[in-house]
Protein backbone atom coordinates (compact mmCIF):
# COMPACT_ATOMS: atom_id res chain seq x y z
CA UNK A 1 0.00 0.00 0.00
CA UNK A 2 1.55 3.53 -0.78
CA UNK A 3 1.45 6.09 1.27
CA UNK A 4 -1.32 8.17 -0.68
CA UNK A 5 -3.45 4.92 -0.46
CA UNK A 6 -3.42 5.05 3.36
CA UNK A 7 -4.53 8.89 3.60
CA UNK A 8 -7.87 8.53 5.73
CA UNK A 9 -7.06 5.26 6.96
CA UNK A 10 -6.42 4.68 10.86
CA UNK A 11 -3.46 3.10 10.49
CA UNK A 12 -1.64 3.08 14.26
CA UNK A 13 -3.53 2.83 17.94
CA UNK A 14 -2.11 3.82 21.59
CA UNK A 15 -3.17 2.89 24.94
CA UNK A 16 -1.95 5.81 27.32
CA UNK A 17 -2.14 4.27 30.61
CA UNK A 18 -0.43 4.80 34.44
CA UNK A 19 -0.72 0.98 34.39
CA UNK A 20 1.28 -0.60 31.68
CA UNK A 21 2.66 -3.62 33.49
CA UNK A 22 -1.40 -4.56 34.63
CA UNK A 23 -2.80 -4.35 31.61
CA UNK A 24 -0.73 -5.57 28.97
CA UNK A 25 -0.69 -8.75 31.10
CA UNK A 26 -4.65 -8.25 30.72
CA UNK A 27 -4.43 -7.87 26.70
CA UNK A 28 -1.87 -11.05 26.57
CA UNK A 29 -4.20 -13.06 28.37
CA UNK A 30 -7.31 -11.78 26.71
CA UNK A 31 -5.78 -11.74 23.23
CA UNK A 32 -2.57 -12.84 23.43
CA UNK A 33 -0.52 -10.53 22.13
CA UNK A 34 3.41 -10.30 23.00
CA UNK A 35 5.58 -7.22 23.50
CA UNK A 36 8.16 -5.45 22.63
CA UNK A 37 9.91 -3.20 24.07
CA UNK A 38 11.19 -0.16 22.51
CA UNK A 39 13.52 2.13 25.12
CA UNK A 40 13.14 5.84 23.91
CA UNK A 41 16.06 8.23 25.17
CA UNK A 42 13.32 11.58 24.68
CA UNK A 43 10.00 9.53 24.95
CA UNK A 44 7.09 11.27 22.92
CA UNK A 45 4.90 11.26 25.74
CA UNK A 46 6.65 12.11 28.73
CA UNK A 47 10.14 13.48 29.42
CA UNK A 48 13.38 12.52 29.24
CA UNK A 49 13.42 8.29 29.11
CA UNK A 50 11.01 5.67 28.83
CA UNK A 51 9.95 2.27 27.72
CA UNK A 52 6.83 2.50 24.92
CA UNK A 53 5.89 -1.05 24.61
CA UNK A 54 4.95 -2.45 20.90
CA UNK A 55 1.70 -4.98 20.83
CA UNK A 56 3.07 -7.82 19.06
CA UNK A 57 0.85 -10.13 17.04
CA UNK A 58 1.53 -12.72 14.16
CA UNK A 59 5.13 -11.39 14.73
CA UNK A 60 3.83 -7.56 13.36
CA UNK A 61 3.49 -4.60 15.64
CA UNK A 62 0.09 -3.20 15.82
CA UNK A 63 0.30 0.17 18.36
CA UNK A 64 1.88 0.65 21.46
CA UNK A 65 1.18 1.04 24.76
CA UNK A 66 2.66 4.45 26.63
CA UNK A 67 3.00 5.34 30.07
CA UNK A 68 1.77 8.68 31.06
CA UNK A 69 0.78 10.28 34.34
CA UNK A 70 -1.04 8.66 36.87
CA UNK A 71 -4.04 11.68 37.15
CA UNK A 72 -4.71 10.99 33.81
CA UNK A 73 -7.38 8.60 32.86
CA UNK A 74 -6.70 5.80 30.71
CA UNK A 75 -7.47 5.78 27.03
CA UNK A 76 -7.28 4.16 23.78
CA UNK A 77 -6.02 6.34 20.36
CA UNK A 78 -6.34 5.65 16.82
CA UNK A 79 -4.58 8.13 14.48
CA UNK A 80 -5.66 8.85 10.67
CA UNK A 81 -2.87 8.89 8.45
CA UNK A 82 -2.81 12.29 6.56
CA UNK A 83 -0.84 14.24 4.04
CA UNK A 84 0.11 17.38 5.88
CA UNK A 85 0.00 16.61 9.98
CA UNK A 86 0.27 20.53 10.73
CA UNK A 87 -2.33 21.39 7.39
CA UNK A 88 -5.07 19.21 9.04
CA UNK A 89 -4.89 19.98 12.58
CA UNK A 90 -5.35 23.80 11.45
CA UNK A 91 -8.65 22.71 9.90
CA UNK A 92 -10.06 20.64 12.44
CA UNK A 93 -9.62 23.85 14.86
CA UNK A 94 -11.39 25.97 12.04
CA UNK A 95 -13.93 23.23 12.39
CA UNK A 96 -14.40 23.66 16.06
CA UNK A 97 -11.75 21.10 17.56
CA UNK A 98 -9.48 22.17 20.04
CA UNK A 99 -5.82 20.77 20.27
CA UNK A 100 -4.52 18.14 22.57
CA UNK A 101 -1.01 17.49 21.94
CA UNK A 102 0.27 20.13 19.60
CA UNK A 103 2.48 18.58 16.70
CA UNK A 104 5.45 16.37 17.61
CA UNK A 105 8.13 14.65 15.86
CA UNK A 106 8.66 10.80 16.36
CA UNK A 107 12.85 9.73 14.67
CA UNK A 108 11.41 6.96 12.40
CA UNK A 109 8.34 6.81 13.03
CA UNK A 110 6.36 9.97 11.75
CA UNK A 111 4.95 13.40 12.57
CA UNK A 112 2.12 13.49 14.63
CA UNK A 113 -0.68 15.74 16.59
CA UNK A 114 -3.79 15.09 18.41
CA UNK A 115 -6.89 16.72 18.13
CA UNK A 116 -9.86 16.84 20.46
CA UNK A 117 -13.26 17.18 18.33
CA UNK A 118 -16.23 19.38 19.43
CA UNK A 119 -18.04 16.75 21.37
CA UNK A 120 -15.11 15.65 23.17
CA UNK A 121 -13.61 12.58 21.44
CA UNK A 122 -9.65 12.54 21.27
CA UNK A 123 -8.21 11.48 17.59
CA UNK A 124 -4.61 11.45 16.10
CA UNK A 125 -2.83 12.35 12.80
CA UNK A 126 -0.43 11.29 12.01
CA UNK A 127 2.22 12.06 8.62
CA UNK A 128 4.35 8.65 8.34
CA UNK A 129 7.93 8.91 7.58
CA UNK A 130 8.51 4.94 6.54
CA UNK A 131 6.91 3.07 3.93
CA UNK A 132 6.17 0.15 6.20
CA UNK A 133 2.22 -1.33 5.56
CA UNK A 134 -0.19 -0.68 8.15
CA UNK A 135 -0.99 -3.51 10.48
CA UNK A 136 -3.89 -5.44 9.87
CA UNK A 137 -6.10 -8.29 11.18
CA UNK A 138 -5.47 -7.14 15.28
CA UNK A 139 -7.64 -3.74 15.28
CA UNK A 140 -10.87 -4.39 13.01
CA UNK A 141 -12.51 -0.82 13.05
CA UNK A 142 -13.17 2.17 15.10
CA UNK A 143 -16.24 3.52 16.65
CA UNK A 144 -17.32 6.87 17.41
CA UNK A 145 -19.45 6.71 20.62
CA UNK A 146 -21.52 10.27 20.48
CA UNK A 147 -24.78 11.84 21.24
CA UNK A 148 -24.56 13.76 18.07
CA UNK A 149 -24.25 11.34 15.32
CA UNK A 150 -25.08 14.12 12.68
CA UNK A 151 -22.82 16.47 13.98
CA UNK A 152 -20.22 14.05 13.95
CA UNK A 153 -21.22 12.84 10.24
CA UNK A 154 -20.29 16.29 9.14
CA UNK A 155 -17.08 17.12 11.35
CA UNK A 156 -15.42 13.94 10.40
CA UNK A 157 -16.58 14.62 6.73
CA UNK A 158 -15.32 17.76 6.16
CA UNK A 159 -11.97 17.48 8.22
CA UNK A 160 -10.76 13.99 6.39
CA UNK A 161 -13.26 13.58 2.99
CA UNK A 162 -14.45 10.42 4.47
CA UNK A 163 -18.38 9.39 3.37
CA UNK A 164 -20.71 8.51 5.38
CA UNK A 165 -23.44 6.03 4.94
CA UNK A 166 -26.79 5.84 7.14
CA UNK A 167 -27.38 1.43 7.67
CA UNK A 168 -30.00 -0.16 9.52
CA UNK A 169 -29.79 -3.72 10.09
CA UNK A 170 -32.07 -6.27 11.96
CA UNK A 171 -29.22 -7.49 14.12
CA UNK A 172 -27.31 -4.16 14.65
CA UNK A 173 -30.19 -1.39 14.66
CA UNK A 174 -29.01 1.68 12.96
CA UNK A 175 -25.86 3.34 12.01
CA UNK A 176 -23.30 5.48 10.07
CA UNK A 177 -20.29 4.04 8.46
CA UNK A 178 -17.67 5.91 7.44
CA UNK A 179 -15.61 5.22 4.41
CA UNK A 180 -12.44 6.92 3.08
CA UNK A 181 -13.00 9.59 0.14
CA UNK A 182 -12.65 7.29 -2.63
CA UNK A 183 -15.16 4.79 -0.62
CA UNK A 184 -13.05 1.82 -1.15
CA UNK A 185 -12.12 1.05 2.33
CA UNK A 186 -14.26 1.17 5.63
CA UNK A 187 -12.73 3.16 8.30
CA UNK A 188 -14.97 3.24 10.97
CA UNK A 189 -18.72 3.35 12.41
CA UNK A 190 -20.46 6.26 14.32
CA UNK A 191 -23.47 5.36 16.83
CA UNK A 192 -25.74 7.75 18.87
CA UNK A 193 -24.36 6.83 22.63
CA UNK A 194 -26.90 7.24 26.11
CA UNK A 195 -27.75 10.61 27.76
CA UNK A 196 -24.98 9.57 30.39
CA UNK A 197 -22.29 8.63 27.79
CA UNK A 198 -19.90 11.82 27.90
CA UNK A 199 -17.77 13.05 26.16
CA UNK A 200 -17.65 10.82 22.92
CA UNK A 201 -15.07 8.83 22.40
CA UNK A 202 -13.79 6.80 19.59
CA UNK A 203 -13.28 2.83 20.94
CA UNK A 204 -10.85 0.46 18.92
CA UNK A 205 -12.42 -2.85 17.76
CA UNK A 206 -10.48 -5.46 18.69
CA UNK A 207 -10.27 -9.12 16.49
CA UNK A 208 -11.66 -12.58 18.05
CA UNK A 209 -12.33 -15.80 16.91
CA UNK A 210 -15.01 -15.84 19.51
CA UNK A 211 -16.81 -13.45 20.60
CA UNK A 212 -18.76 -14.63 23.68
CA UNK A 213 -16.04 -16.38 24.97
CA UNK A 214 -13.75 -13.62 24.70
CA UNK A 215 -16.23 -11.57 26.50
CA UNK A 216 -16.21 -14.33 29.15
CA UNK A 217 -12.68 -14.08 29.79
CA UNK A 218 -12.34 -10.68 29.83
CA UNK A 219 -14.80 -10.17 32.55
CA UNK A 220 -13.07 -12.98 34.52
CA UNK A 221 -9.67 -11.02 33.87
CA UNK A 222 -11.17 -7.37 35.91
CA UNK A 223 -13.29 -6.05 32.46
CA UNK A 224 -16.63 -4.45 32.82
CA UNK A 225 -19.26 -4.10 30.48
CA UNK A 226 -20.69 -0.31 30.06
CA UNK A 227 -24.47 0.07 30.49
CA UNK A 228 -27.05 1.20 27.92
CA UNK A 229 -24.52 0.94 25.30
CA UNK A 230 -26.60 -0.56 22.20
CA UNK A 231 -25.36 -3.88 20.20
CA UNK A 232 -24.94 -2.01 16.86
CA UNK A 233 -21.90 -1.55 15.05
CA UNK A 234 -19.37 -2.33 17.74
CA UNK A 235 -20.17 -5.60 19.10
CA UNK A 236 -19.09 -5.27 22.63
CA UNK A 237 -17.73 -2.18 24.13
CA UNK A 238 -16.01 -2.58 27.37
CA UNK A 239 -13.64 -0.90 29.78
CA UNK A 240 -9.99 -2.50 30.73
CA UNK A 241 -9.41 -2.79 34.32
CA UNK A 242 -7.47 0.42 33.85
CA UNK A 243 -11.17 2.13 32.79
CA UNK A 244 -9.85 2.37 28.63
CA UNK A 245 -12.51 1.66 26.83
CA UNK A 246 -11.90 -0.94 23.82
CA UNK A 247 -14.51 -3.49 21.80
CA UNK A 248 -14.14 -7.23 20.76
CA UNK A 249 -15.52 -8.17 17.36
CA UNK A 250 -15.52 -11.68 15.73
CA UNK A 251 -13.26 -11.49 12.83
CA UNK A 252 -15.95 -11.61 9.80
CA UNK A 253 -18.83 -10.31 11.67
Amino acid sequence: MSRKTQFGTIIWHDLLTHTAAQVKDFYAELLGWDYQIEHATDCAWTSGEADYLLIMAQEEAHGGIVSVAQAQPAYWLGYVCVEQVDTVMQKAIHLGASIHREPFDVPGVGRNAVIRDPLGALIGLTTPTHLYPPPKGTFLMDVLVTLDIDFAKQFYTKLFGWQAKDIESDRRGQYSLFKTADATRPVGTVLRSPAHFSPAVWVPMMATTDRQAALTRALSLGANTIDDIPDTAPDIILTDPTGARFGLSAIGS
